[in-house]
C-alpha cells in the first residue's frame, strides 16, 4: 500500500495551473484572507499570507478575525535592477503595505502588510516596471542567487547572466500570474501551458540555486539545492564546479530533519551542458522527493536517499555525458567590502550596510535620491545589503555629496556588519521567537564584551533566526542562535567564516543573559588560547567539536 500523499500534492495537482479560487478569493470581502487551499497556491505567485501576532490576543478578544496581511517578494535574478526600477520600488513601497522595504538574504526584496485589495494593484504596478514575483516563493525554484561584487571578477557580467539564463529556464509555464493580478482573464489557450519540468505536480518542496565567484562564498553556495561555482582562470570562465543537496532547515524535536551542506558532484566546461545539468537535477528531485513528508522533502533528504554517487550517476544518465571532475578553488571571504571599491572596469562601487535589509526611512531617502540622479544600478547583496553600482569617475562626488547629506556612512562594528536575521516575529507564522527586531539589540551587548578582549575589529559572522528553519543561515555562522521559544535560543558554534561548515549545537534554550555570559567565557578562552591567525569559528570547532 503506497503512502498517503501530503495534503500540498492535492492542491498543486488540482489547482489548474496554480489558478485554484484565487480570482473569486481575492473578490471576497467577509476576511482578508484567502480560501485555505489558495493559501497554498498564491506562495506559487511570490505571496505568503501573515498576520500580526502582536495582536493575536487582541483582536480574539473581541471576536475579531486575525489581522491578515500579505507579504510580496519580488523575482529578480542575481539581485540586479535599474535606477528607474528603484524609484518604482520606492514608490510602490510608499503606496502600499507598511513602506518599509527589506531586501532578503536571496538577492530580492520584499514588501509586508499589503492588504488583499492591494495586491492587484501592487503587482499591475510592479509589471509596468518590469518587476514581476513568479516563483519567488512556492514548490519551484525560487530566486537565483549570484556573487555580488563585481570588482571580485572581470568575468561578472558574464557569471551574473547564468542567473538570469537558470531563472528563464526553470520559470513555470503556466500564465495564470498574469491571468488572475495583471489582466484579470485568460490569455493563452491552455495547451500552451504545457510544462514538461513542473508537469502538474511541480516540486515536492521549494528550490534554491546559488552562483559563487571565488574568492567570495558571500551567496552561501553550499547551502543551496544547487550551487554553481564558477572556475575562473586567466580571465576566462572555464564553466562551473556543480554542488548538489545543500539545505539548512530543521524541526525541533525531530531528529530525522537536519543540516546539510551541498556536496561537489563534477564540473561541467560550457554553457549547455551547466544549463542541461541544472534542469535535469530539477527533474530528479521532481521525481524522487519526498511527497508524503514535507519536512523531509528538500533536495537534500533525496541526495541521501540515493547516496551521492547513486545522484551523480542518475544525473549522467539523464543529460547524456559524464561530469568532469571538479576543480580547485578557493573561498577567502563571505563578508561584503563595505564603502567605495573600484572594478578592474574603472567603475565604482559603493556598498551600504543595511541591517538586516530593513531600508530605514533616512537610507530610502537617500537611494531615492541617488536613483534620481540615473548615475548607478543598484545590486542587493545575499548579505542583505546594497550596492550601488556602475559608478563613474565623474558621478563619484555627487554620491559622496548625497552620502554627506543625509549621513549615511556610520561607525559600525563588524560584528554588527556581519550580521544577519531572518523576519521572525510579528509576521512569521513560525517564528518562535524574534530575529529581526531583537538581534541588533543583542549586538549592541554583545560589542562591550568584543571591546573587553580587543576584538572589536574581528569579522565574525553572527546569525539568528526566530525558528530552526534557517532563513538567516544561523547554521552556518560563527555565533549562530536558533529560535526556540519566547527569549530562548540554542546556542550554535563552530562554523567557519567562509561558509564551508555547519556549526552545532553549543548550548541550548538560552536566555539574554546566559547568551552574555557565555560570550564572556568564549571570547576570553579565544583570546588567550587561539592560534595565530585563527578564526573565532575555526578556534570554536577546535576547542569544543574536534575530537
Amino acid at each position: 500500500m503506497s503512502e498517503k500523499l501530503s495534503a500540498v500534492e492535492g492542491i498543486k495537482t488540482k489547482s489548474d495551473g496554480l489558478r485554484g479560487t484565487l480570482k473569486e478569493s481575492l473578490k471576497d470581502n467577509f476576511t482578508g484572507n484567502v480560501r485555505p487551499d489558495d493559501e497554498t497556491l498564491v506562495k506559487f505567485h511570490g505571496m505568503y499570507v501573515q498576520d500580526d501576532r502582536d495582536r493575536r490576543a487582541e483582536r480574539a478578544a473581541k471576536k475579531l478575525d486575525k489581522l491578515y496581511s500579505f507579504m510580496i517578494r519580488l523575482r529578480i535574478p542575481g539581485g540586479v535592477i535599474t535606477a528607474d526600477q528603484w524609484i518604482a520600488l520606492h514608490n510602490i513601497s510608499e503606496e502600499f503595505g507598511t513602506g518599509t522595504l527589506k531586501i532578503t538574504t536571496r538577492q530580492t526584496v520584499q514588501l509586508h502588510g499589503l492588504l488583499k485589495h492591494q495586491l492587484r494593484p501592487t503587482i499591475q504596478s510592479f509589471n509596468v516596471a518590469k518587476l514581476d514575483s513568479i516563483a519567488a516563493c512556492g514548490d519551484v525554484n525560487r530566486n537565483v542567487i549570484v556573487s555580488s561584487h563585481p570588482q571580485l571578477s572581470a568575468l561578472h557580467q558574464e557569471v551574473y547572466q547564468y542567473a538570469d539564463k537558470i531563472s528563464t529556464l526553470l520559470l513555470p509555464k503556466t500564465q495564470s500570474y498574469y491571468e488572475v493580478f495583471i489582466d484579470g482573464e485568460k490569455i493563452y489557450e491552455r495547451s500552451s501551458e504545457a510544462d514538461p519540468l513542473y508537469e502538474d505536480r511541480y516540486l515536492p518542496r521549494k528550490f534554491k540555486i546559488a552562483i559563487a565567484i571565488p574568492p567570495s562564498n558571500d551567496v552561501d553556495v553550499f547551502t543551496n539545492d544547487i550551487g554553481l561555482i564558477a572556475i575562473i582562470e586567466n580571465n576566462k570562465l572555464l564553466g562551473f564546479n556543480i554542488a548538489v543537496g545543500g539545505g539548512l532547515a530543521t524541526t525541533h524535536g525531530n531528529p530525522n530533519t537536519y543540516s546539510r551542506l551541498a556536496s561537489i558532484i563534477g564540473f561541467t566546461d560550457t554553457e549547455e551542458k551547466t544549463l542541461k545539468a541544472v534542469y535535469e537535477i530539477l527533474t530528479i528531485q521532481r521525481d524522487f522527493g519526498n511527497r508524503v513528508d514535507r519536512k523531509l522533502s528538500r533536495m537534500k533528504y533525496t541526495v541521501d536517499k540515493l547516496t551521492v554517487e547513486g545522484f551523480k550517476k542518475e544525473l549522467e544518465s539523464r543529460i547524456g555525458f559524464d561530469l568532469l571532475p571538479q576543480k580547485a578553488f578557493k573561498f577567502t571571504e563571505r563578508s561584503d567590502r563595505f564603502g567605495w571599491e573600484k572594478s578592474e572596469t574603472g567603475k565604482w562601487y559603493y556598498t551600504l550596510f543595511v541591517e538586516h535589509g530593513v531600508v530605514k526611512p533616512y537610507q530610502k531617502q537617500f537611494l531615492l535620491e541617488v536613483a534620481q540622479e540615473q548615475i548607478s544600478n543598484f545590486i542587493f547583496s545575499g548579505n542583505q545589503n546594497l550596492i550601488l553600482g556602475e559608478v563613474s569617475e565623474n558621478d563619484r562626488p555627487t554620491i559622496e555629496t548625497l552620502l554627506e547629506k543625509h549621513a549615511i556612512a556610520k561607525d559600525d562594528s563588524m560584528l554588527r556588519k556581519n550580521s544577519m536575521a531572518c523576519v521572525a516575529l510579528p509576521t512569521c507564522p513560525l517564528a518562535l521567537a524574534e530575529a529581526q527586531r531583537y538581534l541588533p539589540e543583542l549586538v549592541t551587548k554583545i560589542e562591550p564584551v568584543l571591546e573587553k578582549y580587543n576584538l572589536q575589529n574581528d569579522e565574525i559572522v553572527i546569525r539568528m533566526t526566530g525558528c530552526p528553519n534557517g532563513c538567516g543561515r544561523p547554521y552556518v555562522a560563527e555565533l549562530g542562535f536558533v529560535g526556540t521559544g519566547p527569549g530562548q535560543y540554542n546556542f550554535m558554534l563552530g562554523g567557519d567564516r567562509y561558509g564551508e561548515r555547519l556549526n552545532r549545537l553549543y548550548k541550548e534554550k538560552l536566555t539574554e543573559k546566559e547568551i552574555l555570559q557565555e560570550a564572556d567565557y568564549l571570547f576570553q578562552r579565544y583570546t588567550e588560547q587561539r592560534y595565530v591567525g585563527e578564526t573565532f569559528g575555526d578556534f570554536a570547532f577546535r576547542t569544543f567539536f574536534q575530537n
